[in-house]
Order: structure tokens, then sequence, then C-alpha cells
């Protein structure tokens, strides 16, 4: 009995490691994400390649595709060359392709870097939350998640204070080179960051699997006795849209496009947008940092908000009370009172995509709960493609008055579809006690 603290320490030493670690990843991952919305007021106001807003719509589009590609592809990756390597792959992919970025002399170069650092992007974050899932203490699946999501917005404030203190005196592209250093986290994480175990005993590497475990005193996972072929799990796409279930399973889709479409916008269009509503530079980047302590603060206590009054009710008014915030921000209000408003939109924003995600994996069987939410979380990528590009286009027709409220409207169509679903669809309790992680919303 007395070696069980002992064993139980151990453990969570290697969970620590594995979470920092990860949590870093995704640290610099904000940071490479949230950077182009930080520098844009920079870029179309010095007319940097003859940058007009519709062209630098197209450019944020950019890295979202790239996003949507490199999360499409991630998992198949992952299955053939294991979590950790494609996880190194990531961080050196979206550091060399902002060297790109910090070196183009051109938009077409500019966008290639961007589109490049988005298949890094795209990959790294559900690679992450799969390791954390991984090595998290039992019963503990969810919160991890929620820490490690939390690495996201303090990337974004990060992005907000390299802008700040970078471009004005030195120039925009020491602002990317700055997101090149995370080249140098690389070599660290291939030489700490422990593969995944369920990857080990996927592949048949049971004895390597084992020799970690020991190790470090955690529980080895099952090895499945029945994984499923190509056939299987297109069988699992088809059973989303047979019956009835295609009206479910479209109003899904539809929620989570519209709140992907609104996270990516503000994400790249807030300082510039604030800057048109004729606050000065340096305030425009207070509030992306105003703005990401809100998605921190929101990611700790929506999953508590959700087991206390469900996940699709907490998703339907956390959307009605995002589009409140982005509407508001349309209007020029005392400085203060703008902070807060940033503030809370930021607290709603982020977690209620996380809230669809909830949602569906609790309604979902269990034996189709990944299909289901992975395409959920796919579909609305297109949402964040479509994001950057419609903020670009209004401002470039001169109706950039109209960005916050275009923003809002997106936010009402979420809070409408993941309302009629919920009310539509009927509660089941996870099967087989399954935990319910909440997964990142980006």
């Amino acid at each position: 009995m007395s070696s069980a603290p002992a064993l139980s320490a151990r453990g969570s030493r290697l969970a620590l490691l594995v979470v920092g670690l990860c949590w870093l990843a995704v640290l610099f991952d904000g940071l490479d994400m949230f950077i182009y919305g930080s520098v844009l007021p920079h870029l179309l106001e010095t007319k940097t390649f003859g940058l007009t807003p519709d062209t630098a719509g197209d450019l944020g589009s950019y890295a979202t595709f790239g996003m949507l590609v490199g999360a499409l592809t991630a998992g198949t990756i992952a299955d053939r060359v294991g979590r950790k390597k494609l996880m190194v792959a990531s961080v050196t992919l979206f550091s060399l392709a902002s060297g790109v970025c910090a070196t183009a002399d051109s938009v077409a170069v500019f966008g290639l870097g961007r589109t490049l650092a988005g298949v890094g992007l795209g990959g790294l974050l559900p690679t992450a939350i799969s390791m954390v899932c991984d090595y998290a203490p039992r019963g503990r699946g969810a919160l991890v998640i929620g820490l490690l999501m939390t690495a996201h917005h303090a990337g974004g404030i990060l992005s907000a204070y390299v802008a700040k203190w970078l471009v004005e005196p030195v120039g925009w592209r020491a602002a990317f080179w700055v997101c090149v250093l995370p080249l140098l986290f690389a070599p660290v994480l291939a030489r700490f960051l422990p593969e995944s175990l369920s990857f080990l005993v996927a592949g048949g590497r049971t004895d390597e699997a084992r020799a970690l475990a020991d190790r470090y005193d955690v529980e080895l996972p099952a090895a499945k006795s029945d994984e499923r072929d190509a056939a299987d799990r297109w069988t699992n796409l088809a059973d989303l849209f047979r019956g009835g279930e295609w009206i479910q399973t479209l109003l899904y889709w539809l929620a989570s496009f519209g709140g992907l479409l609104l996270v990516y916008g503000v994400a790249t269009w807030l300082p510039t947008l604030m800057r048109a509503e004729g606050y000065e530079l340096g305030s425009a980047l207070t509030f992306v940092v105003v703005f990401n302590l809100g998605g921190i603060v929101g990611m700790l206590i929506a999953g508590r908000a959700a087991d206390i009054f469900g996940a699709p009710r907490i998703s339907a008014i956390w959307f009605a009370l995002t589009a409140a915030g982005v509407f508001l921000l349309s209007v020029h209000m005392p400085m203060s009172v703008t902070m807060v408003v940033v503030f809370l939109t930021g607290v709603f924003l982020n977690s209620a995509q996380t809230m669809i995600y909830a949602t569906v994996s609790i309604r979902s069987r269990a034996d189709n709960r990944a299909t289901a939410v992975g395409w959920t979380s796919g579909m609305g990528r297109f949402g964040a493609v479509f994001g950057p590009w419609l903020g670009g286009q209004l401002l470039a027709a001169g109706n950039g008055d109209w960005g916050f409220t275009a923003f809002a409207l997106a936010g009402m169509s979420s809070m409408v579809f993941i309302g009629i679903a919920a009310v539509r669809g009927v509660e089941k309790a996870p099967e087989n006690g399954a935990e319910q992680g909440l997964a990142g919303a980006h």
C-alpha cells in the first residue's frame, strides 16, 4: 500500500510532461494562427504588396483552408507514422512556413506561406488532443483537454504583444520571424515527448508500449480486436443519414459552419474592424488580448456549465450571447465598456463551438461517435475558410460597418440550428460510461 502514492506520483509526472509539451506546442500554434490578424491593420495601412481588404480576406482564408487539409489528413498520417512524429512535423512545418511569410516579396509567396502554415496548424491540434487523452489521469480527460485549449488563446494573447512590440518599430516581418522560433522547440518534442501508447498498441508494438507504461506506472490501453476497415468507416458515415438522422446531421453541420465562420472571421478581422470603428492600433491589439483572455476563461467554465444545464442548451445560449456581443462591437462605446464586451464575447464565442462538439458526442452512438464528431468538425471548417474571406469582401466594398453585423448573424444562425437540433434530438446517456471529453473549437 505504501507504493500507491509513488505510483500515482510517477504517473502524474508523465501526464505533466505530456500535457506541458503539448501545451507549449499549441501555444505556438495559437501564436502562428493569430499573428496574421494582429499585423493585418499595419499591412493594410502601409499597403504592403499592394494589399487590399478583399486580397487580405483571401490570404486569411488560405491559412484556414490549409488547416482544413491538415485536420482531414492528420488522422491517417498519425496512424501510419505515429502521433509524436506528426506533432514534430507539424511544428516544423508551420515554423518554416512563417519564415516563407517573413521573406515573401509578393502576395503569392506570402499566401503560399500561410497555406503551408495552415496545414501544420490543422495537423497539430487534433494530434495534441489525442496525445493528452492518452496520458490524462483517469477521469480527468475533459479537464486536461480544456487546459490544453487554453494554450491556443494564450498564443493569441502573445501574438498581440508581438505585434505591439515589433511591428511599429521594426516592421511586420519581425513578427513572422518570431513565429519561426518554435522551430527550436521541435527537437525538444522529438527528445522528450513519449509516443502515444494507443498508437504503439494498435501497431503491434506491445512490448515497447508495456515498457513505457511500466516505466511511468500508467495503465496500458487495451488492444482493439475489432479494428474497422474503410468499408466500416463509410458505413458509419452513411449511418448519419439513415432514416430521419440526416436532418439532425445537417443541423449539426450547419451550426458548426456558422460557429467556425464566426470564430475565424473574428480572429482574423477583430483588430482591423476595431480600427475601422475609430480605435487606435494599440487599443485594437489590446482587444485581441482581452478577447483571448475571455477565451481562456470560457474554456474553463463551459464544460461545468454543460454538465449542469446540458451541452445543447448551453451552446444555443452561448451563441445568442456571442451574437449580441459581436453586434455591440459595431457601436462605438466608452473604452471600459468595450473592453467588457470584448472579454465576454471571447468567453462565449470560443466555447459555444465546443458545445456543438459536446452535443454531437453525447447524442451519438458509442460506435459512431468519432465519425459524427469528426465530420461535424470537418464541415464546420468550410465556415472557417469562408469567415476571413467574407470580412475582406465587406471591407473592400466599403461596408466595414457590416462586418460585425455579418458575424453576429452567423452566431444567430448557429443558435437556431443547434437549438432546433436540441429540440428534435432525444437525450441519450453516453454508452458504457464513456467519458465525454470536449474537443477544441479550432
